[in-house]
């Protein structure tokens, strides 16, 4: 062998060595974070069971002291839910490394209950020998899985039997393979666990209540159980999150917008951020389904939506927030997003200092009105009437609309609005109302959607998007973590998109779940809630 080859091998050698030690190194610190994750969620769930035993021996019932333990709980829910996605996470890297996988202690879970009925799910028997082929064969046994599955407000567990035979030829055993289960450990059915998602996530129902309910049906699941089943089902849906998230930033045109969310931290809560990016192309008959992509923060940083949207470029519908004015700059990689701001934001601020009613309840006189607030209030309006005309048309026939219908207005509104503008002190409300419209030069972003007929006239897609966390917030009251929030997001895209697409968000996840398991990477599209709902229609028919 010469040098030069000698060297080669030699450094090929050098190379698979250092990749062996990398796998290695991200295994151990795989396994790492799921022994933190697990030793987080043990150190909570005993401070809740501390907590609960002080309350029944010493008798405080105070409502501070209730809330108290409902913190603690929905804590322990997410470390519970993190510490199943961490120990996930540390088994896939197990298979390809040959470092010790993680042992974690989980909660005893009490055999199911004795009344409720079972259903006998026998899988096909072989009819030959897998071995020899001879069809001598006689059952010797059989291995029952129970899987607790719920029908709506009916519980039931369904034993799913796995006959065992032997062949008389050759003594050859054979059975039916084990069938595959949403989660890794598999106790839960398909509907019992899109029943648990939707009702935390999109009826804003905490699991502790979840538990509560459950018992008093007779049923009784521990907080940590149905914790553990929520991380495992995060996990599992990563792929059709995945999809969700490409088709999302695939758009030419998004709708942007953020809604706070009570974080629990030391000494209190603080004011984190939940952010939603909409894909609806069906104003301008775009032809692509819709979704939405939502992201949690702790802050409402300028960051946050560099992150998000890195590597996109095209329309961003959204609001004025001085956040979003980085993604508008030149030298932006790969471009600059082009600014389309909310015609609705601009109105709502005139609309305040004209609404006759609301003054009324408020006991303010007529004269507090402002003709001025009123009078362009009248003006947006009858571009908003143009819009309800032209919605659903092709974008080509809503640019000729707006240039022959809504331009003139346009243009006669912002030299009106400058005009009296000119008349008001700079400390008026209705002159502040249109420096929202004028200042920093925004009045190019308020009038881009005449000449692109992509663009609508509002941001209503993505408030509509977040109108259930704004619901939610008064049932769960706070995210118990960051974790906990950025999993709250990734439900809610999947969620929400269903609903977006008249898809029933429990019947798809159900669905989801049950075929996911044995679903090809190249089919897992056909899973996505547009493409599932057309399915279900031929179905149907």
């Amino acid at each position: 062998m010469s040098d030069a080859a000698s060297e080669i091998a030699r450094l090929r050698a050098a190379l698979a060595a250092s990749e062996a030690r990398a796998e290695a190194a991200e295994s151990e610190l795989a396994q790492a974070r799921a022994v933190v994750s697990t030793s987080e969620a043990m150190i909570k769930h005993l401070r809740l069971e501390i907590a609960k035993l002080r309350r029944e021996q010493y008798g405080h019932s105070s409502e501070r002291r209730a809330r108290l333990i409902d913190q603690m709980e929905l804590q322990l829910e997410e470390l519970e839910a993190a510490a199943t996605e961490d120990e996930i996470a540390a088994t896939r890297l197990k298979k390809t490394t040959t470092v010790a996988g993680l042992k974690r202690r989980r909660p005893a879970r009490k055999p199911f209950p004795e009344h409720l009925p079972r259903e006998r799910v026998v899988i096909a028997a072989p009819t030959a020998c897998s071995c020899c082929g001879s069809d001598r064969i006689v059952k010797m046994g059989e291995d029952v899985t129970e899987t607790l599955e719920v029908i709506p407000r009916q519980w039931k567990v369904v034993q799913t039997v796995r006959e065992k035979f032997t062949c008389r030829h050759c003594e050859k055993i054979s059975q039916p393979p084990a069938p595959f289960h949403p989660t890794p450990r598999g106790w839960a059915g398909p509907n019992l666990l899109a029943m648990i998602l939707f009702e935390k996530f999109g009826q804003h129902q905490p699991l502790n209540r979840q538990a509560e309910r459950y018992a008093k049906e007779g049923v009784e699941i521990s907080l940590s159980t149905l914790a553990d089943q929520v991380g495992a089902c995060a996990a599992a849906l990563e792929p059709i999150h995945a999809l969700i998230r490409a088709h999302v930033l695939a758009a030419e045109r998004l709708h942007g917008d953020d809604t706070t969310v009570p974080l629990l931290a030391k000494g209190g809560t603080q004011t984190a951020r939940l952010w939603t990016y909409v894909r609806d192309d069906r104003p301008f008959a775009g032809g692509a389904p819709p979704a939405a992509l939502f992201h949690f923060s702790r802050d409402r940083g300028m960051a946050n939506p560099n992150q998000h949207l890195a590597g996109w470029q095209g329309i961003l519908q959204a609001d004025a927030y001085g956040g979003y004015n980085d993604l508008y700059r030149a030298g932006r990689d790969p471009g600059p997003i082009e600014s389309a701001l909310c015609w609705s934001h601009a109105r709502r601020k005139l609309f305040e200092l004209a609404d006759l009613k609301g003054n009324a309840r408020k006991g303010k006189p007529a004269h507090d009105i402002s003709p001025v607030a009123l009078e362009a209030v009248a003006r947006i309006d009858a571009i908003f009437d143009i819009e309800r005309g032209i919605n659903g048309l092709t974008a080509a026939k809503r640019q000729v609309a707006r240039h022959q219908l809504s331009r003139p207005l346009v243009v006669e509104l912002h030299r009106w609005l400058h005009a009296e503008r000119d008349r008001l002190s700079k400390h008026n409300p209705v002159a502040k109302a249109i420096d929202y419209m004028f200042k920093a030069e925004r009045w190019p972003a308020f009038t881009r959607f005449l000449d692109d007929g992509r663009v609508c006239l509002t941001n209503n897609a993505a408030e509509r998007a977040l109108r259930g966390v704004a619901l939610g917030r008064k049932s769960w009251l706070f995210a118990g973590s960051e974790r906990g929030g950025d999993r709250a997001a990734f439900m809610y895209s999947l969620i929400v998109t269903a609903k977006m697409n008249d898809v029933d968000p429990q019947a798809w996840l159900a669905d989801v779940l049950a075929r996911l398991p044995g679903t090809t990477a190249s089919r897992v599209p056909d899973l996505l809630p547009w493409n599932w709902a057309s399915t279900q229609q031929r179905m149907a028919a």
